[in-house]
């Protein structure tokens, strides 16, 4: 059962976890999607404002006169790169203000953040393929710097131009270039428009997932009170089956001894067996009754023994009982130290058993010893566990459920007593109880 519950709760927490994945990888391929519809809207908008630049500072992809004349100048030398440099670094700043301001205003209510960028990545001069710039030249920029962009598109055109003499008014020269531009932009405050957009998405994502994390609290929790029920019943069945065994065994012997002759002092040990058995039987149905806890009178021990030499007649069970004053403990849980021990001793081949009782300092003594087959020193360290029976060459010579000790420390333990135990094989075993108590 506690196996199949742990596979159970493994598979829980397996497929919780394999939901969990799913839902990450569901919000990142949206986000993606969401991103990319975002950066193709931007970006339609972003071209035609390109083609519209023209407007700005009075330059587009097809070329203008100042620009192309500045590129003749430099072929011909008549300028330095510096100056040609320059020149565009000069014309990137004059247009920088009025190219911002424009995308600027166009995103405003879109919330967006767009940095834009124009870039000459080469332009060569015909026909005979000089390159007249050897790194790229920013053209257009905006304010707000381009980091990494989200699209880049580039684009390719060809400018020409004629210069004539004045005394033949022929052509001369024939100025034509090839250049090659790049427009990149970014939306930098991407991830934060892409997050508003999905709230509402993302929120109920993660109420699903808290959903079934409390189930799955829940659930656990819930297993191991069920588990904590299941063992507690199963200690009192397994409690109330070996108490029963003795009463039952008694009052068997008592009846064939009735049959056999009339004896006057076997009506007061049925008594007594009876009203052990309706004890028991109260402990199946504790919720029906009071609990009652009988104190332990000095008579009451004699009495236990008295029941157990009946019920064992061929083993020799001797009492020395120097307890003269009621003490405070429960008569049954007394009741079935001593008659735990004394079977343990006869199931395991005593034939005399010695029983002192005797209380010093506030202390109840209780020492059981006999002469029975011993325990081996590697066995001792087990023999107080549930269900635990000794093995010799792995055979149960002896009936019984490994219960009686698991219960004697259980009682023991309970009034926060010691227990000690020593063994010699084939000569016998001896237990020393010691239990504190309060007048």
């Amino acid at each position: 059962m506690i196996f199949k519950s742990k596979y159970l709760v493994s598979l829980f927490a397996g497929l919780f976890m394999l939901l969990l994945g799913i839902q990450v990888y569901f919000m990142y391929k949206t986000y993606q999607v969401k991103k990319r519809e975002i950066y193709s809207d931007v970006h339609k908008k972003i071209t035609t404002y390109i083609d519209n630049l023209e407007d700005l500072g009075q330059l587009s992809k097809h070329g203008s006169n100042e620009s192309k004349d500045i590129f003749v100048k430099f072929t011909h030398q008549e300028i330095t790169k510096k100056e040609l440099l320059d020149y565009f670094e000069k014309y990137r700043n004059s247009t920088k203000n009025n190219l911002s301001n424009y995308i600027d205003k166009k995103f405003e209510k879109d919330d967006y953040e767009v940095a834009v960028r124009v870039v000459y990545l080469s332009v060569t001069s015909l026909p005979d393929s000089t390159k007249l710039i050897d790194k790229p030249i920013v053209l257009y920029e905006t304010r707000n710097k381009v980091l990494k962009p989200g699209i880049s598109e580039t684009g390719k055109w060809e400018t020409s131009s004629t210069s004539t003499s004045d005394k033949t008014e022929k052509p001369e020269r024939n100025d034509s270039f090839i250049v090659k531009s790049q427009t990149d932009f970014e939306i930098l405050n991407i991830n934060y428009i892409v997050f508003k957009e999905l709230t509402l998405l993302i929120l109920c994502c993660v109420a699903l997932l808290l959903s079934v994390l409390i189930l799955y609290i829940f659930t656990v929790k819930n297993l191991i009170k069920q588990q904590k029920q299941i063992e507690v019943l199963h200690t009192v069945v397994d409690n109330i089956s070996h108490e029963f065994k003795t009463p039952i065994a008694t009052l068997k012997i008592a009846s064939k001894t009735l049959k056999k002759e009339y004896n006057q002092e076997i009506f007061p040990l049925i008594d007594r067996q009876i009203s052990r058995l309706e004890d028991l039987m109260k402990q199946l149905h504790a919720e029906e009754f009071d609990e009652v806890i009988l104190i332990i009178h000095p008579q009451d021990w004699d009495f236990f023994i008295q029941d157990l030499a009946f019920t064992f007649p061929k083993a020799d069970l001797e009492l020395n009982n120097s307890v003269s004053t009621e003490l405070p403990f429960d008569k049954k849980l007394m009741e079935t130290v001593i008659k735990n021990l004394c079977e343990n001793s006869v199931k395991y081949g005593a034939s005399k058993i010695k029983i002192n009782l005797k209380t010093i300092q506030n202390k109840l003594e209780i020492t059981v010893s006999d002469n029975g087959n011993g325990i081996e020193q590697k066995e001792l360290k087990n023999i107080f566990e549930k269900f635990y029976r000794i093995q010799p060459n792995n055979i149960h010579n002896s009936k019984g459920l490994g219960l009686g000790l698991f219960f004697v420390k259980k009682i023991i333990e309970k009034y926060n007593g010691k227990m000690e135990v020593s063994s010699i094989v084939k000569e016998g075993t001896t237990f020393k109880i010691s239990i504190p108590y309060e007048d």
